[in-house]
């Protein structure tokens, strides 16, 4: 027999029964019943009962066996009772009379719990991860981590990926958020960087000939934490193809997407064929990029129902400015639904100004006619009109916000999402993933007075060098694409400008010269004066998929070793002090910042 175990705590079962077997694995709990020892023994796989009574030889050790304590037993398979049985448990149906123990591993006074999970500090469980991760939902959640990894792996190599490695420690770049820095010992006063995404060397590769490439690449960001993405590191599914249009990657893309979710959906619908859906549609109809879909309400335009209406907050708005819009956010009830009356509107309304909002305006609908300040302002022809356009029926309501649309989108998407929600019309078994395309090329940063890149610099826009040279910029559109999932975002991706005029011209919009770039992107904009093709890709963020699928509600849940919330690591003691030796060999010198008086 082996050394430790001849079965696992999960293989057990009743075709075993009779048999001697082995078991190795950790206390998870000791129940003493009348004289008899129940403990249940846990390892990677599961959990078996195991059983020892006084006339064992084992059972004065037993009684000194503590949780968490590692331990081996041997003893005979039995058949529990039926009434015993545990149908939770795939070695329900069987228990282990032990009749030896070997103790292998003792364990100290426990500075958290493992049996029942309760909730404990942050930080207690972050420096003994050791032993949170021995936790069965989290354990679970990383089990189910590796496994979702491995069918992004397998979907991506049967649709002719390559997995290529792209470098640690490289040069610094643009993507818009703080480098990690390295020193280098071999050339004092120059640093690496550590990669924020593979995105240059990515496209070098297509560049040299290899078609189709993804990784699943480690990224580093010196940015403050975020309830969607954990400090300093994270992980996405890197990805480049060449010689395709960006329909061609969706395409390929969301069948390989479209499969990890169903294989990990736990039952939960998931969408088949993704929609494309324009930014631009996107923002008036959910208020954000990154709408869930889960939530069936469209907001709609409804300014001229409300123009020279008899309600003159809105309608003196609109006289004085024609980039004032009124947007509805059409609340249509769940059938048989208790129906929305003016108790709900006034909470919503406080909620409104609890956002730094005047208020939400509103109509609900009872007995055939609207009702409310509104629709007595607007009066019943124009109510009609609206109830009309929206489709709302008795029971349901309708709020509005007013504005130009760029300031207030963000508050209206919010407002949809809290109506929502309170009306319980989400559907919280459905896994709904869509593409945003079309993005726009530039914003205007109002901080500093000039164009920006609205999104990824290195994408190609529409209409390429003639629409840079001739267009508006605020208007020109990119090769540009969101893949979104329930309200976040799991992907973003372009068609890349891979044309030497053309990335010049772009980045001169920003008030980068030709030098700039050659200086900034060498490698890329090198690469591009010697025959690239026309390439593009994405990065799914596995992390954020991981949580989806996982039901988790902090990305610290499905990730092994996170940092807290002050880019700490508790566990390893990191960040730390250099010795002065490091610091002589870096030729560096620790500089740090006075204390503030008072």
């Amino acid at each position: 027999m082996h050394r430790y175990r001849s079965h696992t705590c999960a293989q057990l079962e009743k075709g075993d029964v009779g048999q001697t077997a082995r078991l190795s694995g950790w206390v998870h709990r000791i129940r003493d019943h009348g004289g008899l020892l129940f403990i249940d023994l846990r390892d990677h796989y599961g959990l078996t009962q195991c059983v020892v009574d006084p006339d064992s030889p084992a059972f004065a050790l037993a009684e000194t066996v503590r949780a968490e304590w590692v331990i081996r037993v041997d003893g005979e398979v039995k058949a529990r009772t039926p009434e015993t049985t545990n149908r939770n448990l795939p070695t329900g149906e069987v228990e282990v009379f032990i009749r030896e123990i070997e103790v292998l591993g003792k364990s100290a006074e426990l500075p958290l719990p493992v049996f029942g999970e309760p909730d404990y500090p942050e930080d207690t469980r972050l420096r003994y991860r050791f032993i949170d991760l021995r936790r069965e939902t989290l354990h679970a959640n990383i089990v189910k981590r590796s496994k979702i990894i491995a069918a992004m792996r397998e979907g991506m190599t049967e649709a002719g990926f390559g997995e290529y490695s792209t470098p640690i420690l490289t040069a610094s770049s643009p993507e818009g958020a703080r480098d990690f820095l390295v020193p280098s010992r071999m050339h004092p006063g120059k640093f690496f960087a550590l990669p924020q995404a593979p995105q240059q060397y990515k496209q070098l590769l297509m560049v040299a000939g290899f078609d189709r490439y993804f990784q699943i690449a480690p990224c580093f960001r010196d940015e403050d934490p975020r309830a969607d993405r954990l400090p300093g590191e994270f992980y996405q599914l890197d990805l480049e193809m060449s010689f395709v249009t960006q329909e061609e990657i969706w395409d390929t893309l969301t069948p390989i997407m479209t499969s990890v979710f169903e294989q990990f959906a736990e039952g939960k619908r998931v969408t088949k064929d993704w929609p494309r859906i324009p930014y631009d549609t996107a923002m008036r109809k959910y208020g954000t990029d990154k709408p869930d879909l889960r939530n069936p309400i469209e907001m709609q335009d409804v300014t001229d129902h409300f123009r020279d209406s008899g309600f003159k907050v809105f309608a003196n708005q609109i006289a004085n400015d024609p980039k004032v819009e009124v947007w509805a956010i059409p609340a249509k009830n769940k059938a048989g639904a208790e129906p929305i009356g003016r108790a709900f509107c006034d909470r919503m309304n406080a909620w409104a100004q609890g956002e730094g909002q005047p208020g939400l305006g509103y109509i609900f609908f009872k007995e055939g006619a609207g009702s409310g300040p509104i629709a007595k302002n607007i009066g019943e022809e124009r109510t009609d009109a609206l109830r009309a356009q929206l489709g709302l029926e008795d029971g349901d309501a309708v709020f509005f916000v007013c504005g130009v649309p760029a300031k207030f989108a963000a508050f209206a998407g919010s407002a949809r999402t809290r109506i929502g929600t309170d009306l319980d019309l989400v559907d919280l078994d459905s896994f709904e993933l869509c593409w945003i395309v079309d993005f726009p090329f530039y914003e205007w940063d109002e901080d500093e007075k000039k164009l920006d890149f609205a999104h990824n610099p290195f994408s190609m826009p529409q209409g390429g060098l003639d629409a840079l040279q001739n267009a508006d910029p605020l208007t020109i559109k990119a090769y540009q694409y969101d893949a979104v999932c329930n309200g976040f975002e799991i992907a973003s991706g372009s068609i890349r400008n891979q044309e030497p005029e053309t990335m010049i011209a772009a980045f001169e919009k920003v008030g980068l010269s030709k030098a700039d770039v050659e200086d900034k992107f060498g490698g890329l904009y090198r690469a591009f004066q010697y025959g690239a093709p026309p390439h593009g890709g994405a990065a799914f963020g596995i992390d954020r998929v991981v949580m989806l699928l996982c039901g988790a509600q902090n990305l610290r849940e499905i990730t092994p070793f996170p940092m807290n919330q002050q880019a700490e690591d508790l566990l390893m003691g990191a960040p730390s002090e250099p010795t002065a030796r490091q610091l002589r060999e870096l030729h560096l010198r620790v500089n740090m910042p006075a204390e503030k008086k008072g």
